[in-house]
């Protein structure tokens, strides 16, 4: 079927069961950011791939709400499906309610499968859309159209040891029943997918880049209970778990758990990371605690044990990462290399690498034009040689045992403009103003969100993404609860945190420039003003000052970017060859 024909047998499913709207969510029941390919609806639907869109359909109207980061990717995976793209104000805001509201009549029916949407998103839309009497239903028109969908992933689980996690399963729980005990919760269910990674030290290979196994977990003073396919892991591993308190069920009996809570249970949920299909099992007289899993609270503060595997696999990546772009100076204008083979090229010098499990997500390969696009995804329509003059931008990452690592450079290529020059100059500007901020604690992510935007705001540049985001242990990418951002996420940065700082400036049809560490947000000092915290630079890999514009630095970011890449020299030189170190010495040449 073309998308088209999807759109049309959609609309036709809506008419046979009186839906006047139908949403098509990019979620799966466990509210994951990157999906199981059994839950890639929207690319099914419309071919449109970005990780962030929500597809609403009418019998006069089909959109797509996206954000800037996908504006250009979507206007082009769009062409001829049927589907508009429908910009988003504001990201991550569900604004096609308030079109529905305005289109639809009094009385009317708003389908969505309860199964891919958050307790938050389903309750306020429901609240709203009741302001005109209008209802919402559960249906999955998708399953009836999409013949060869594949079924759920199979993949192998497996636990990691102490020794590696820095505690055991049965501490981790304590730690959790603590925080309920606080907000006076008889039952805790989980069912974000990095959350019971951390919870019971579980990985796994269900979802592309992201070391994660579907289950779900029901948390109580009493029992543990976790829902997994017990075929997934080996009898060791479910020995493990058993002998630190935890009774294994089969993945698909979570709704009969919660049906059949004893009366009137108090549940913690957290609304953002729950689906509204589990939230309605829950017995009718439930009394819902609403928060952030402490989990996540938990797991975004690394300990002793994980930071120190952290520098390890930053360490290895920084390795790679110098292998790398050697090789593609020393090739380019020998060989034809392409954006393509470049991120091929890149990803065969990490898999050299110890304990390397695989990429932590898709390398973004960009060059000038297409590095304009902030999650670009080179296919083979778009893969573009690598040649002439300009700016190549490589935002890619590992997963390591011992850490996973995302990373942003710019490789000049032939001659700068003055323009690109200054681009790349203002976001340094930003990164470093970030990396080397001094802050009191109950600083939150906004507050320093605009000092790394503060260059370039100078000069009337600004970018449609966050500045930053946490970053998990041999986990997700992209994790909570803290960001670096402008929106107002009242989480405070603490000891710790690893977080990554990539300002940019996106040029559309000329180029992008992005520059991104990981940092460890760690303690400064304390004064009559109160305790004060810091950031430590985890990433170790060279930043490029070919093509500075120096006198746009200030002589304290002058300082800080030389005492940066020799720092990179010194720890990477001893794992280099004498040649690869003779060369990183010159790129960490002081300016």
């Amino acid at each position: 079927m073309t998308f088209t024909e999807k759109l049309q047998a959609l609309r036709q499913l809506m008419l046979v069961q009186n839906v006047d709207a139908y949403i098509i969510t990019a979620a799966d029941p466990h509210i994951s950011e990157y999906l199981p390919a059994h839950y890639k609806a929207i690319p099914f639907a419309c071919g449109f791939t970005g990780s962030a869109g929500t597809l609403v359909i009418t019998q006069d109207f089909a959109g797509l709400w996206t954000d800037s980061r996908y504006f250009t990717q979507a206007e082009t995976q769009l062409n001829g499906s049927g589907y508009e793209l429908v910009k988003l104000k504001v990201p991550h805001t569900p604004e096609y309610i308030n079109w529905l509201l305005e289109i639809l009549p009094k009385g009317a029916k708003v389908g969505f499968n309860y199964e891919l949407i958050t307790v938050a998103l389903a309750l306020e839309m429901q609240d709203s859309l009741a302001q005109r009497e209008i209802g919402i239903t559960d249906v999955d028109f998708i399953n009836t159209i999409w013949l060869d969908r594949v079924g759920l992933p199979q993949g192998n689980a497996f636990l990691i040891d102490e020794e590696a996690a820095g505690f055991a399963i049965s501490a981790k729980i304590n730690q959790v029943r603590a925080a309920l005990k606080i907000s006076k919760a008889d039952y805790h269910l989980i069912s974000s997918l990095d959350d019971m990674a951390w919870q019971f030290n579980l990985r796994g290979n269900d979802v592309d880049y992201n070391p994660v196994t579907l289950s779900f977990a029901l948390i109580s003073p009493e029992e543990v209970k976790l829902f997994i396919d017990q075929q997934k892991l080996s009898q060791v591993d479910i020995n493990t778990l058993t002998e630190q308190g935890v009774t294994l069920h089969p993945y698909g009996e979570v709704a009969n758990a919660l049906q059949n809570l004893p009366k009137a249970p108090r549940v913690f949920i957290d609304p953002k990371r729950t689906c509204f299909r589990l939230f309605k099992c829950l017995p009718v007289d439930s009394k819902i605690i609403s928060g952030i899993n402490p989990s996540t609270h938990l797991k975004g503060l690394k300990n002793n044990t994980e930071i120190k595997h952290i520098r390890k696999a930053m360490l290895h990546d920084g390795i790679a990462l110098t292998r790398f772009f050697k090789w593609m100076e020393d090739h380019l204008g020998k060989e034809k290399i392409t954006e393509w083979s470049a991120a091929e090229k890149l990803a065969t010098f990490r898999a050299e690498q110890a304990s390397f499990v695989g990429l932590s997500f898709n390398t973004i390969a960009g060059y000038n034009a297409n590095g304009a696009l902030p999650h670009y995804s080179v296919t083979a329509e778009s893969d573009q040689e690598i040649l002439g003059d300009g700016l190549f931008l490589v935002d890619s990452g590992g997963q390591y045992l011992y850490g996973t690592t995302d990373i942003t450079r710019l490789m000049p290529i032939g001659n700068c403009s003055s323009t690109q020059a200054d681009d790349y100059t203002l976001v340094l500007k930003g990164l470093i103003e970030g990396s080397k901020l001094i802050f009191p604690e109950g600083t939150k992510g906004y507050q320093i969100d605009s000092i790394c935007r503060k260059p370039l705001w100078e000069h009337a540049i600004n970018f449609g993404h966050g500045t930053g985001h946490g970053i998990g242990f041999f986990l997700n990418v992209h994790e909570g609860p803290q960001n670096i951002s402008p929106a107002n996420v009242d989480i405070a940065f603490k000891p710790g945190m690893v977080t990554s700082i990539e300002p940019g400036i996106y040029r559309p049809t000329q180029h992008g420039v992005r520059i991104e560490n990981l940092v460890l947000c760690i303690p400064h000092g304390s004064s009559e003003f109160g305790d004060f915290l810091t950031f430590e630079t985890l990433t170790l890999c060279f930043i490029d000052t070919a093509i500075i514009n120096k006198t746009l630095l200030a002589p304290d970011q002058i300082k800080w970017l030389n005492q940066y890449n020799q720092q990179v020299f010194h720890q990477l030189q001893p794992h280099l060859s004498t040649e690869e170190a003779a060369w990183l010495k010159v790129k960490c040449r002081p300016i």
